[in-house]
């Protein structure tokens, strides 16, 4: 096939110079109806003045859809940094061009015409009270071109004409990272290409727990203490560089790419909030995974409602004893230590009396997997994300060494817990990342395998379309991803970023699934079939860490200060 600037511009009607003018004065009116819609719903969830918290429960639709068109907003803007640096480096390619103007064709017409919260939900600008008046920027000629000639079948369809000659690349367009960072990932998707996706169906299908070969291996390549400082034997590197590795392991599978996810959690609590002994004494072992960590948080009934747990940690001389209840916890029949925590406050009843607590236990065995002495536990069958199992816990009189005590001071676990959102919720969209690509990869490979009167699927402009879209959202999410880790490195607060990461990763991951399984027909449904796990797995990542509401709730209470 042809590839001279007449050829491209038959299928891309924007060509390049007109692109970044447009994409770049496309930005301020969104900015601008952002505003005035940030504005609006703080007038509706305020009284006397101040933001209202009940008020935003009251309001909940508009508040999220705030949060919607705010994710929207920081994505196009990172997508515009992206194809700046690549054009200034020379790697803004007739893959990278396709993949912007889509992009901002098809999110410029949602902010216009309606922001898909979910299959069932859309946010419309009305919704948030803005008027034609209002909305009258997005008249701007700049977004009528992209949105009009934006997302045309013809750009999707070369887009995926360019996905399949050059299949053997590891990301659909350049991500825009240093030469280190792709180092790393081609280092981590070949471990993932060897390792994990030739077994990862067979785990999955038996409902059984990643060998311990695999957490070995990963242990030798440094996984567990990428990000822990080097002076307590880790690698001290970037949270890029966890995003980078958790993209492409989850991409092997989830269940791998989830692996680092307790240590990392653990490990930023006792960075944060530990004491010097307890950072000499657990990050080099967490490091090493000499020791593997559990997150022990949840509790029945209270979901995300952390400042209403009931399990009670009652003093016994200089130590502790726990009791109660903790459900959804990931990996806890072969851990050596818990990150629990509980109420040492029998009088509080929010999340002031919380502690958190470095929970010793003896790691279990498939025939006893519980069996240190006050604690049982029980597996959760569930439909995917099964590598790790899920468990329900029960505590009783269960001791935990007072030196256990998460920086030695009672009453502030909530707080402790809360500076690891940051980086578990980013570490969760990367994971999204690479669930969405593996969509992307199974789909893509069917579609070009499988015939249909007398020609591939891909031939069709329906299934190439999906394909392309998955592409495209893939980017946003990814540049999304990348931006937040890149606050979080440089030191600034990035709860905000992070929470809009979180929030589209996993929205566009479903979306991948759901259309993977789509393009595969009735074979989707079946088991044997990859993207049947796929599907299942995707679906988890818009509950934990903060299901989607609460995700856009925090990050609505954010915006409205």
């Amino acid at each position: 096939m042809a590839h001279d600037g007449q050829d491209i511009a038959m299928a891309n009607p924007i060509i390049l110079d007109d692109l970044m003018a447009l994409t770049g004065a496309a930005l301020a009116p969104v900015v601008a109806v952002f505003e005035a819609a940030k504005s609006n719903v703080r007038q509706l969830v305020s009284i006397e003045g101040r933001v209202s918290g009940a008020a935003i429960e009251a309001n909940q639709t508009s508040a999220h859809g705030l949060a919607w068109l705010a994710t929207y907003m920081e994505s196009l803007r990172q997508m515009q940094h992206w194809a700046t640096r690549l054009q200034k480096d020379g790697r803004f390619g007739e893959v990278e061009q396709l993949i912007h103007q889509i992009a901002f064709g098809e999110y410029l017409s949602q902010i216009k015409g309606g922001i898909q919260m979910n299959q069932g939900e859309v946010i419309r600008l009305q919704d948030l009270g803005l008027t034609d008046a209002d909305t009258s920027a997005l008249s701007d000629p700049a977004i009528a071109r992209l949105t009009q000639g934006g997302n045309t079948q013809a750009a999707r369809t070369r887009l995926v004409e360019l996905m399949q000659e050059r299949n053997a690349e590891i990301t659909v367009g350049r991500t825009g990272l240093d030469d280190e960072l792709e180092m790393i990932r081609e280092q981590f998707r070949r471990f993932a290409v060897e390792k994990v996706e030739p077994f990862a169906h067979d785990w999955h299908l038996k409902d059984e727990l990643i060998p311990m070969e695999i957490i070995e291996e990963l242990a030798e390549m440094g996984v567990f203490g990428l990000t822990i400082p080097e002076e307590f034997g880790g690698f001290g590197l970037s949270k890029a560089s966890m995003v980078v590795v958790s993209e492409e392991l989850s991409r092997g599978y989830i269940g791998v790419g989830s692996l680092g996810t307790r240590s990392e959690i653990a490990a930023e609590l006792i960075i944060c909030g530990g004491t010097d002994a307890q950072k000499a004494n657990w990050l080099p072992k967490l490091a090493s995974a000499e020791i593997l960590p559990t997150a022990v948080f949840t509790e029945p009934n209270t979901g995300s409602d952390l400042g209403s747990l009931r399990t009670r940690a009652v003093k016994d001389g200089d130590d502790y004893r726990i009791t109660g209840n903790k459900t959804w916890i990931t990996h806890a029949a072969r851990t050596h230590v818990m990150t629990l925590l509980a109420r040492t406050n029998p009088d509080s009843t929010d999340h002031r009396g919380l502690s958190m607590f470095l929970a010793e236990k003896t790691p279990g065995t498939d025939e006893n997997p519980f069996p240190t002495e006050g604690m049982t536990g029980g597996e959760i069958e569930v439909l995917g994300y099964r590598g790790m199992k899920e468990y329900e816990l029960g505590f009783d009189n269960f001791h935990v060494k007072g030196e256990n005590l998460l920086g030695g001071e009672e009453g502030k676990g909530f707080k402790q817990l809360m500076e690891t959102f940051e980086s578990a919720r980013i570490q969760t969209a990367a994971r999204a990342i690479g669930v969405a690509q593996s969509a992307l990869d199974v789909a893509m490979q069917y579609a070009i395998d499988r015939k249909q009167f007398s020609k591939s699927l891909i031939e069709f402009p329906r299934v190439s379309g999906k394909l392309a879209m998955m592409a495209v959202e893939i980017m946003i999410a990814r540049q999304l991803t990348y931006y937040s880790a890149w606050e979080k490195d440089h030191g600034h607060r990035c709860d905000l970023e992070a929470g809009m990461a979180k929030l589209l990763g996993a929205r566009v991951a479903w979306a991948a699934a759901d259309n993977g399984l789509q393009i595969h027909g009735g074979n989707g449904f079946a088991m044997e079939y990859k993207i049947s796990r796929i599907l299942c797995d995707a679906r988890i990542l818009n509950i934990f860490e903060g299901a989607a509401e609460i995700q856009a709730q925090v990050i609505a209470r954010r915006l409205l200060g």
